[in-house]
């Protein structure tokens, strides 16, 4: 009931393993690591640099004047609308004149190369003579186009220009359509390109892209890279901010700049076009009221030769003056009265109030023609022609008049849209080389630690003894990964001496660095041994394992060579007939050996050959046989066994791997022990059962196991090793 719950200690022992394991690992975490760092590093030095560019605008609220009016006489504010007016900054109208105006849709591109080719550019990289030839543009070439004419058929082609010698050739699809000279406007495909090319500083065999874009695609590029802001301050109510992105600083200012002008300038013509109308409207009265006054002042002249002469009195000229004045306000209310109709229902109050004023004066009119009905008739006459002819002066004066006032007015509009701050760039939109940095760094490290739980995962390889006694196979010894070994293989390879089997054994270690942890591991298996000797029926030991590369001929080669230090005659046997290669530990010839006895080709004192070290002999495998299980099985086999147990205390058999070959099964009925070689990590414990059962099948009892190659790890190092490093079982 006090026991702490299993669930709790197997989650703690996990996350220790989890720790362990990555310890393990670490220096291919950190490679991997590094490398994605690497490779963060470089992609941010060659990603072209995206910047940004702004201008600031401003629109005010509109003022409606009336042209036809009094000039500046305000008729009403309008609202501001500034969706509208971005709206209008987003228009295909004012992005098309911006396109005609920096001729947008010409684009010149150099062939680069893949990759770093833009990174090449931005830093005016030269051209390497061995690159001399290649058609990639380099840092330092350019080209300058001053004229670029392309039929509407051929818009969106591709022309390559490619540099020459002398001059410089046109190519369409690859083929050259002609050539031309540096500073001279030459023509193409009967007319439908035409181009003046005044410089081009490059290497021969240089190429560029030119392409003339669809009208619409051009807009439609600087539309999608063009961003405007509307202020959310009430105190900066109407400000746009223009954004635009590029990888061309000069050419983002200069759009921005043309964007805003473009803007400012269709709103001035948009303010002054009021006017322009009203003003070609007074433009096309003024002749008609010039002919009207002509004809006027004929028919008075000849009424008055007539009659020779009659005089008007002072009330005739009041009426005169007074019919001056009505018909020039009314005049003046039928002007303003279709600038309203342009604004206004009738409904509404304004034009309400002119149509009362227009018919109080129309009122006035009858009553004055009343009472110039009363004078005699001469005077009736001369008063109804001086009438026409002061009114109809007096409007044409006043036409006249207004013309040269909204004359005035269009010189002098200056719209509601001000450009605050011209366009700059603002800075480094992409790439951000800090988080592209920091992104791959985080990539690699989770990839790399991916990989090594994955690895852990799928891993089968036994890494403790405890693993292998649960077999039910006793470990008699863990022997370490031997570093001395690896040292010790890789000199004699340098000296030719070594072997192209990728497991063999060069060198005894024993004889040459007996302080090697993995010698004093042997000697503690050497303790172990004698015991489980003095148990047997015979002094013979086979030492074999589950599959290659185990480590099985350089523990028989220490083994032995340990036993004979302590004063034991050993021999050491190679019964891998078919691929054996204790004989090159020893630097000797694999013929004669055991295949030869096998053979009958030989005897076994010519088979057993010092190793020059004392009390210590080795028997080679021979000549490599067709048919090793057969030889072994013959009563050769076992009379040699015999034998070489009278003559030697010790007899080491070295044998191929039970699950590959029968070998082992046949030489291990003449041992009375049998050793079963693990490796650390390699051998998974469904294999080291297999090969158990495969032994006892075979009337072959399995006394222990060998546990080798183990590694010091912060995942292994709990138990394996004590003060020392290393265990006895």
């Amino acid at each position: 009931m006090n026991e702490t719950p299993p669930s709790q200690d197997t989650r703690e022992v996990d996350l220790g393993r989890l720790f362990a394991v990555l310890m393990d690992r670490k220096w291919p975490i950190v490679f991997i690591t590094l490398l994605f760092a690497g490779f963060g590093y470089v992609q941010g030095q060659l990603a072209t640099p995206i910047y940004q560019a702004n201008a600031l605008v401003q629109v005010e609220r509109r003022s409606s004047i009336s042209p036809l009016g009094t000039v500046g006489s305000v008729m009403g504010a309008e609202e501001l609308n500034t969706p509208a007016e971005v709206q209008i900054l987003q228009s295909r109208m004012v992005l098309g004149q911006v396109v005609d105006r920096l001729e947008r849709d010409v684009i010149i591109q150099p062939v680069e190369l893949p990759v770093i080719g833009n990174f090449l550019q931005r830093h005016r990289i030269p051209r390497p003579e061995f690159m001399v030839g290649h058609p990639q543009v380099w840092g330092d070439e350019f080209l300058d186009v001053t004229r670029f004419g392309l039929a509407d058929s051929r818009r969106g082609q591709k022309i390559l220009v490619e540099r020459l010698q002398e001059g410089y050739q046109v190519l369409l699809d690859d083929v050259p359509i002609g050539s031309g000279l540096i500073g001279q406007v030459e023509r193409f495909l009967d007319d439908d390109l035409i181009l003046r090319v005044d410089g081009f500083a490059a290497a021969p065999g240089a190429r560029f892209r030119l392409m003339k874009q669809h009208r619409t695609s051009a807009i439609e590029s600087i539309g999608a890279r063009l961003q405007i802001r509307e202020s959310s301050s009430e105190l900066a109510t109407g400000m746009l901010r223009l954004l635009i992105v590029g990888d061309d600083p000069v050419e983002l200012t200069r759009t921005l700049d043309a964007v805003a002008q473009t803007f400012l300038t269709q709103n001035v013509e948009r303010q002054s076009a009021q006017a322009q109308q009203s003003l070609e409207f007074l433009e096309a009265q003024a002749p008609e009221l010039r002919a009207q006054l002509t004809e006027a002042e004929v028919r008075l002249n000849e009424y008055r030769s007539g009659l020779d002469s009659v005089d008007l009195d002072s009330e005739s000229e009041a009426a005169i003056g007074r019919y001056i004045d009505l018909e020039t306000r009314l005049n003046d209310l039928e002007f303003q009265e279709a600038e309203l109709a342009q604004r206004y229902t009738p409904s509404h109050p304004s034009y309400q109030a002119l149509l009362r004023q227009r018919r109080q004066i129309q009122l006035d009119r009858t009553e004055l023609n009343d009472r110039v009905n009363e004078l005699p008739a001469a005077q009736q006459e001369v008063v109804r022609l001086r009438r026409d002819v002061d009114v109809t002066q007096a409007i044409y004066v006043n036409v006249l008049n207004k013309i040269q006032e909204l004359e005035v007015a269009r010189a002098g509009t200056i719209g509601n849209v001000r450009i605050i701050d011209s366009a700059v760039i603002s800075g480094l939109v992409a790439p951000n080389r800090g988080r592209i940095l920091l992104m791959a760094t985080l990539l690699g490290l989770v990839l790399s630690i991916g990989l090594v739980l994955v690895r852990e995962l799928l891993r089968r390889g036994v890494t403790s003894p405890d693993q292998i006694e649960a077999a039910g196979i006793p470990v008699y010894a863990t022997i370490p990964l031997s570093r001395g070994q690896m040292r010790l293989t890789k000199r004699v390879k340098r000296r030719g001496i070594g072997t192209t089997a990728k497991n063999a054994v060069t060198g005894v270690l024993a004889k040459l660095d007996p302080s090697d942890l993995s010698i004093e591991a042997l000697r503690g298996l050497r303790t172990s041994l004698h015991f489980a000797l003095l148990e047997g029926s015979n002094n013979r030991i086979m030492i074999t394992g589950s599959s290659p590369g185990v480590g099985k001929s350089f523990l028989g080669i220490n083994l032995a060579s340990v036993f004979a230090q302590a004063g034991k005659r050993v021999v050491l046997v190679d019964a891998d007939l078919r691929k054996g290669y204790l004989h090159r530990a020893f630097q000797l010839d694999a013929s004669p050996g055991l295949s030869d006895y096998l053979a009958g080709q030989c005897e076994l004192t010519d088979i057993i050959r010092p190793t020059g070290i004392d009390n210590y002999h080795v028997i080679n495998r021979g000549r490599v046989a067709p048919n090793p299980s057969e030889l072994l099985m013959q009563s050769r086999m076992g009379q040699a066994m015999e034998s070489l147990s009278d003559r030697f205390d010790l007899v080491l058999v070295d044998t191929p791997p039970i699950l590959a070959v029968t070998d082992a099964s046949v030489v291990g009925k003449h041992c009375d022990t049998t050793l079963l070689v693990a490796r650390f990590e390699k051998n998974p414990v469904r294999e080291i059962k297999a090969a158990k059962r495969r032994l006892e099948d075979s009337g072959v009892q399995v006394r222990g196991a060998v546990l080798n190659a183990v590694e010091r790890k912060p995942s292994t190092a709990g138990g394996y090793y004590g003060h020392y490093h290393y265990q006895y079982r």
